[in-house]
């Protein structure tokens, strides 16, 4: 196992290199710059005191030295800084991270909470009324936007029931590390956390329902069967058992898919996280927290296929990832 983990991690240095290089050409590549935006927000600035920002920002530069010199500040710990904020990178995402890693954590939990009961009762009482109830909500999660679908949630329970916040995830003036903190932190996770989970269950459902059939007709089940052991104790010993691979397959990369943020639902419920950041550092063309955003999400997704293969040779003995 540790050479298996050092091996993956070496092959992804040169990966991460050329998404490195990929991204910033693309960032370049974008119309305009950051000057771009002020002068949009600010058109009677004189274009002499633009140029001279842009010659003092390095904007004007090569591309190949721009990307030197950002390559330079990443091994110095460094992703630059944000050209409309004016503070570190590191600084402007690590006040978002921790409002992303919450909502990722939560979006888990009530996915699988909802996806793990839902494929096993499906599976086990297949062509059921309830299995085609499960059906037909698989089918319309799968299809429904998770943008149409946030703004559906927002609508009814925010503008016309008004129980939850429009946006948000925290009331000002709220005591940090209080009992009301937790109670209105939580309070602000409610929609957000269920348009992401909802929508996230239907292929974990239609993957644990299958393997459930499948198993079913296994050789080594009715041999349980004839053996007389208890319906109980062949789905919970030997059914469920080996069912549960694909939902481990999928566990590694929801855990780090989520850190990159959910584009859509922090921005229609404006959710202060990653994915809010990432599309206003587009619109303002801040290039250098888009690069980085964008490499933290190609990092999370190296990192995701890792841990999927280890927690599949955890769950079954069978896979050897040496």
């Amino acid at each position: 196992m540790g050479k298996f983990i050092i091996r993956r991690t070496l092959i992804m240095i040169p990966q991460l290199f050329l998404l490195s290089v990929l991204i910033f050409v693309l960032a370049k590549a974008m119309p305009g710059n950051a000057m771009t935006s002020v002068l949009a927000n600010h058109p009677n600035i004189d274009q002499s005191s633009i140029h001279l920002q842009e010659k003092m920002l390095g904007l004007n530069d090569p591309i190949a030295v721009q990307y030197w010199h950002w390559l330079v500040g990443v091994f110095h710990g460094s992703l630059g800084v944000s050209f409309i904020q004016h503070i570190p990178v590191t600084q402007l995402i690590g006040d978002r991270l921790q409002n992303t890693l919450l909502l990722a954590l939560c979006t888990l939990v009530v996915t699988y909470l909802i996806a793990i009961p839902l494929g096993i009762a499906g599976g086990r009482w297949e062509n059921s009324p309830l299995d085609r109830v499960i059906t037909g909500y698989t089918y319309v999660s799968y299809a429904m936007p998770v943008f149409v679908f946030a703004i559906f949630l927002l609508f009814i329970f925010s503008f016309w029931l008004d129980w939850f916040p429009v946006g948000g995830s925290i009331d000002p003036g709220v005591q940090q590390w209080t009992p009301a903190y937790f109670a209105n932190l939580g309070y602000h996770l409610v929609l957000p956390t269920l348009a992401g989970a909802i929508l996230s269950t239907s292929v974990k459902i239609q993957y644990l329902k299958s393997e459930i059939v499948d198993t079913k007709l296994k050789d080594f089940v009715n041999t349980a069967r004839s053996k007389g052991v208890p319906e109980r104790r062949i789905y919970t010993r030997h059914i469920l058992r080996n069912s549960f691979l694909p939902i481990a397959a999928f566990l590694g990369y929801d855990i780090t898919g989520m850190i990159g943020g959910s584009v859509f639902i922090e921005t229609i419920f404006s959710y202060p996280g990653l994915g809010q950041l990432f599309v206003q550092s587009i619109t303002q063309r801040d290039y250098a927290v888009v690069t980085a955003l964008v490499m933290i999400s190609g990092l999370a997704a190296l990192i995701g296929t890792l841990l999927s293969d280890i927690i599949l040779s955890l769950v079954d003995p069978r896979i050897h990832v040496e």
